[in-house]
């Protein structure tokens, strides 16, 4: 993942830490939606960013609905493992109405780690200030005089160029294989739940969030 401002060192241990502990609950929950986020947060801060690309890019009508036979393909695709009765119960939870078939976003909602309203809200107030344009995506010209790489040890070492700094950072949101150089608020906040969940101090995730978006 992108080191923001925290030493590479530090980003990584805490990246790893995340890892090794999922995997390590992963033997020991019961819950299939407990087993479905401890997979995603195995894989690091951008395993439910992945997911949930999977998805809406099986959303060919824009009605950000899938049924199980889609939600069950969608998890297979993503290399993700449940038994189809533990598929179906993910799937049954978020569909609480029972219409047979479940909105991309609400499943989304549900399998991010749980966030405090300050850690939401830095997260949201982030996005607003990237998206200078006001069309709800991010972009390289976006970023501009906004995301601060005067920390980044590539930036500061001269191996690499403010532009090709926040290009790396986008390369973050661009997973199984749709690259397009922007970047929706939802998948914003798709990475943001990874990296949440591997910062335990709350005053720690503040002035990340706060130093690299200059909040």
């Amino acid at each position: 993942m992108f080191n923001h401002q925290r030493p590479m060192t530090t980003g990584r241990r805490q990246e790893e830490e995340m890892v090794s502990k999922s995997k390590r609950q992963l033997s020991s929950t019961t819950d299939p939606l407990d087993k479905l986020r401890l997979q995603c947060l195995s894989r690091g801060s951008t395993g439910i960013l992945g997911l949930g690309r999977v998805f809406r890019r099986m959303d060919d009508d824009g009605s950000r609905a899938l049924s199980l036979d889609e939600f069950t393909k969608g998890l297979s695709d993503s290399g993700l493992v449940l038994r189809d009765d533990e598929a179906a119960a993910v799937f049954s939870a978020v569909d609480k109405d029972g219409s047979g078939s479940i909105n991309i976003d609400e499943f989304l909602l549900a399998l991010r780690p749980p966030m405090s309203a300050n850690r939401r809200r830095l997260i949201k107030e982030a996005f607003t200030k990237l998206d200078r344009t006001g069309d709800g995506v991010i972009s390289v010209d976006d970023l501009k005089g906004v995301y601060n790489v005067k920390h980044n040890p590539k930036y500061l070492s001269g191996e690499q160029s403010e532009e090709q700094v926040l290009n790396r950072f986008l390369l973050n949101f661009e997973k199984d294989g749709l690259v397009d150089g922007k970047v929706t608020e939802d998948e914003f906040t798709d990475y943001y739940s990874g990296v949440s969940s591997s910062i335990d101090s709350d005053p720690y995730f503040d002035l990340m969030m706060r130093q690299a978006y200059k909040l």
